[in-house]
């Protein structure tokens, strides 16, 4: 069910961007491209452009309502644990040491003081 839920979210993240690369903008977008100028010969132009809108706020709501309920009832949940993100893990680990180096002889033969 996680898997159809998956695909269906795609195909619906799909449409939706067609839909809106339809619409036609001030630089006349893509619909000449798709053959959106036909397309307002069959509808009329109002009802094309009513059409598209519509169907961007259908696959939106869609699209949406998908999410939620994907993640609602369907990713896996761990009961009485908190999730720690990748940063957090990190966080706990030890961080090693930097080994000490031995003194050093200054240019007269005698030991630098360490600081």
């Amino acid at each position: 069910m996680f898997g159809f839920l998956i695909a269906f979210e795609v195909v619906v993240a799909v449409l939706l961007i067609l839909v809106i690369l339809m619409q036609a903008s001030k630089g006349g977008g893509l619909a000449g491209t798709f053959g959106g100028g036909s397309a307002g010969a069959v509808f009329g132009i109002r009802r094309t452009a009513d059409f598209l809108i519509r169907g961007t706020q259908v696959l939106a709501a869609l699209f949406i309502f998908l999410s939620l309920i994907i993640n609602i009832f369907f990713l896996p949940r761990l009961e009485g644990e908190a999730i720690e993100s990748v940063i957090q893990r990190s966080a706990t680990q030890e961080v090693p040491t930097v080994p000490q180096l031995p003194p050093t002889q200054s240019p007269l033969g005698q030991p630098t003081p360490q600081q």
